[in-house]
């Protein structure tokens, strides 16, 4: 169970980074419509930037967390890994949803 709860995991954490690409992409084509004389705010790119950053802290102690309910226990990684495969799949969702967006 803890290694298919691990492949589970790596699979989504795979679909992540493709979806990230993709998301990056059209972030930066959505920049290229700014005017930056007149707007000070951050870019699309760079607000989604600090966000994935502050969801990757999110989601290691969230499973790190959740984890800990078997903590000592066998089932402490399968735990682990179900909520890293979980919230990286939403964050997936997530992020294709900010390209179909506009």
């Amino acid at each position: 169970m803890n290694y298919c709860a691990g492949k589970e995991y790596e699979i989504a954490d795979v679909a992540l980074n493709v979806q990230w690409k993709t998301t990056v992409a059209k972030m930066r084509e959505r920049d290229k419509t700014i005017d930056r004389s007149y707007d000070t705010q951050p870019t699309h790119y760079d607000a989604l930037l600090a966000a994935q950053r502050a969801w990757l802290t999110y989601r290691d102690q969230h499973c790190l967390n959740e984890g800990f309910a078997a903590r000592g226990g066998s089932m402490a990684p399968m735990l682990h890994s179900g909520c890293m495969a979980r919230l990286t799949k939403a964050r997936t969702a997530e992020l294709q949803a900010l390209v179909e967006e506009y």
